[in-house]
């Protein structure tokens, strides 16, 4: 299919959605836009793809349009030349999409660097937005325990095995998440990026948590300024380690007026392979 960096077609068995495509400023970008009703957009963070919403997206496609995107360097999505792989270009990418898509009245759920970047796009059309869906997420400069992950994962050593023993997906995901994840699952997270060069955008990450310090803080200046006020849903997994709920999610539930949380006990840093049940169920309580 054109615009699939590596040729790799999903199992429809576990990926039954039609794949659309959209030729943003960067290159070619793949998501997903299933069911009718308010647009909910659907963000992931890293090292995933739309693939994350597999279980989410047939319990809100009866009331709501789900639109799932992978950003540039992930998922289906090319891998374009001169990509800084960025929150600040992902953002612009995402966004270009929502206003090619005039996207009015919806709802912008984000999970670890979805978070970020789904409030950035949020913040700018805030009049657009109805609510917010908040994972495991954060939304300022990194503290120094964010500093100190971001310096460790972007070291030389980390950045090879991420890179050339594809150390998110191998060792990562399996850890966030609870459940066993089946050999056909961890093939549709290992296919989309089956070389170094596949997985520049996964490796960049943990640099940018550092290195986008001055943008998280005008992020965090804008969530305050232009979206402290829309309705929001937080679900957070409660074992989770990297994103510790004590630490967190007070401060994240904090930057909102009206806001309700929901707590996933068992659930680890990649909740929605857990546990999109409860989510489901509370997004439809929320905003259904």
């Amino acid at each position: 299919m054109t615009g699939q960096p590596t040729g790799f077609v999903p199992d429809p068995q576990l990926f039954p959605f039609q794949s659309r495509w959209f030729d943003a400023s960067a290159g070619r970008v793949h998501y997903l836009d299933e069911g009718d009703g308010a647009p909910i957009l659907l963000l992931h963070g890293n090292p995933t793809w739309s693939f994350l919403y597999r279980h989410l997206i047939p319990q809100l496609r009866d009331r709501f349009r789900c639109l799932a995107v992978d950003y540039p360097g992930f998922g289906l999505s090319q891998r374009p030349a001169g990509y800084g792989y960025t929150p600040a270009e992902h953002t612009l990418v995402v966004g270009e999409l929502v206003d090619q898509l005039n996207l009015d009245d919806m709802i912008v759920m984000g999970h670890d660097w979805g978070g970020p970047i789904g409030l950035s796009l949020a913040a700018a059309r805030a009049g657009r937005v109805r609510g917010l869906v908040l994972g495991n997420t954060w939304f300022w400069p990194p503290d120094a325990r964010l500093r100190a992950f971001s310096t460790v994962m972007s070291s030389p050593p980390m950045r090879w095995a991420i890179l050339h023993r594809n150390l998110f997906v191998e060792r990562i995901i399996p850890f966030g998440v609870t459940r066993r994840l089946t050999d056909a699952e961890m093939v549709h997270y290992r296919a989309v990026q089956p070389t170094p060069e596949a997985r520049v955008g996964v490796a960049e990450f943990p640099r940018q948590i550092t290195a986008a310090a001055a943008w998280l803080a005008q992020l965090r200046e804008a969530v305050a300024r232009n979206l402290a006020g829309k309705p929001a849903l937080i679900v957070w997994p409660m074992r989770d380690v990297g994103f510790p709920a004590r630490r967190m999610l007070p401060r994240v539930r904090a930057a909102f007026r009206d806001v309700e949380v929901v707590q996933l006990p068992e659930a680890r840093h990649y909740f929605l392979e857990d546990a999109s049940g409860p989510v489901a169920a509370a997004i439809r309580a929320r905003f259904g």
